[in-house]
């Protein structure tokens, strides 16, 4: 049983199964993640204090690595530009991750903070493991992107 839900959380969304209650915040970004992207990604659930709502949330995380021919820089853009024009549009009032290159982005019902790195920073098992499995063109270099997602909702007033 336990191994069934792990492979649940860890092999890409193929539309066969439900995501447990708990990550269905992550799906849509975990398929961006995967399929326009073709990055290794892992779901997690998660608890997220929420400064934007003031709020501790039951949520989830996506950990994902991939290569680019580009440079992290400009493979960032290039995410961000890919985001918005598969859908994703800005949360209202996002309040982004504080002094980083964070962006908050909504699908449907979920608002999903996405974070690009050029390496892994975490020091998670889950980045161990979408590394481990990441295999790289010659040319490539690896990149990281982390993202946190919760249920859409307002933000607390400032």
């Amino acid at each position: 049983m336990l191994l069934a839900l792990l492979l649940t959380l860890t092999l890409p969304a193929t539309g066969r199964s439900a995501a447990p209650s708990d990550t269905v915040s992550c799906v849509a970004a975990a398929r961006f993640l995967r399929t326009d992207r073709q990055m290794i990604a892992e779901v997690e659930r998660d608890t997220i204090d929420d400064w934007r709502t003031q709020r501790r949330v039951a949520g989830c995380r996506i950990t994902a690595a991939g290569g680019t021919a580009i440079g992290v820089n400009r493979e960032a853009v290039l995410l961000y530009e890919r985001v918005r024009a598969v859908g994703w549009v800005r949360t209202p009032d996002p309040r982004d991750s504080p002094n980083e290159g964070s962006l908050r982005f909504r699908w449907e019902q979920a608002d999903c903070l996405f974070n690009i790195n050029a390496e892994a920073l975490l020091g998670t098992d889950a980045e161990s493991r979408v590394n481990e499995r990441l295999r790289l063109p010659e040319g490539q270099t690896r990149y990281q992107v982390f993202v946190m997602c919760l249920p859409a909702m307002p933000a607390a007033p400032r």
